[in-house]
């Protein structure tokens, strides 16, 4: 007579499953764990460049790892760049959407899908956002309070002039939508929805989502399923023109291509298209089909 353990499942129900099996499903069942738990690690593992006091963190997202450099006195009138940062250690500059998708289209050997002027923009409502969304968060430390300094007017008159400014910005994007629900089967009704123009730049650029997570997230994509280049084409063209009209007149968008050239953004693309620069996607560091869903 063989030996049996006996499972009692949630629903009261009593099951017998013999010994050897249940030891082995266990195993099976342990193994998938130990797997899920490496893939989590993985995904916050911390190259050996940046040093060992970053601690490992699955959630801090994609990154690139840069080497900071500064100019330093050579000779008498001679100036030259050397590796700045502490201990000779590399940092690690956290991506947004723009960036993976950027660096998507260069895997691909494509061009970057918005230009410098459009991610500067999309960044720049971003910061305002932010901004003032904390503006109401006060300090609470003693020293802080002591220290005192300014005068109450300007602070809330800085934020009124984010919340001035934020207004301006959404009232340019208008209330025109990126994607439209046409014609829809009898099968697909009640899952697709519409996609505004202000819906997509915040989740964007608020929320950090790139084009293809935005049609998943609205029902454009099946389930199992990757998004169809159509609609990621249809959302890039909406998305940007949405950033062009959030610039403004035409002379703010010739600034902010000025500004956004010298800070040396439009080197990224080339850098992740050459190799120079290492990138690390969180998740997406064991094959190149998950990257590819992120190149749009």
């Amino acid at each position: 007579m063989s030996e049996h353990v006996v499972i009692v499942g949630v629903d009261g129900a009593a099951v017998l499953t013999p010994v050897e099996r249940y030891r082995a499903d266990k195993l099976k069942r342990e193994l998938e764990e130990a797997e899920r738990i490496r893939a989590v690690k993985a995904r916050g593992a911390v190259p050996g460049a940046c040093g060992s006091a970053v601690p490992e963190a699955p959630a801090r997202g994609p990154f690139q790892v840069v080497r900071p450099q500064q100019l330093y006195p050579k000779g008498e009138e001679g100036w030259a760049y050397k590796d700045a940062g502490h201990q000779g250690r590399s940092v690690m500059r956290c991506l947004d959407a723009f960036d993976v998708m950027a660096a998507g289209a260069a895997r691909k050997g494509r061009a970057a899908p918005f230009s410098t002027g459009q991610v500067a923009m999309g960044r720049h409502y971003r910061t305002l956002v932010e901004r003032h969304a904390c503006a109401g968060v006060r300090c609470s430390s003693v020293e802080a309070q002591r220290s005192g300094g300014g005068q109450g007017g300007e602070f809330i008159d800085a934020v009124l002039r984010d919340k001035q400014e934020i207004d301006r910005i959404r009232r340019r994007v208008g209330d025109g939508f990126a994607m439209v629900v046409r014609r829809v089967r009898p099968s697909q009704r009640n899952r697709r929805k519409l996609i505004s123009d202000r819906q997509l730049v915040d989740m964007v650029c608020l929320q950090d989502r790139a084009l293809s997570d935005v049609l998943e997230a609205c029902g454009w994509v099946a389930p199992g399923q990757k998004a169809q280049g159509a609609h990621i084409k249809a959302l890039r063209v909406s998305l940007g023109a949405a950033l062009d009209r959030m610039m403004g007149p035409q002379r703010w968008q010739q600034e902010a291509l000025r500004r956004d050239a010298e800070a040396g953004f439009s080197k990224f693309a080339g850098q992740a298209r050459d190799g120079g620069t290492e990138f690390f996607m969180a998740g997406m560091q064991e094959g190149a089909p998950v990257v590819d869903q992120k190149g749009d």
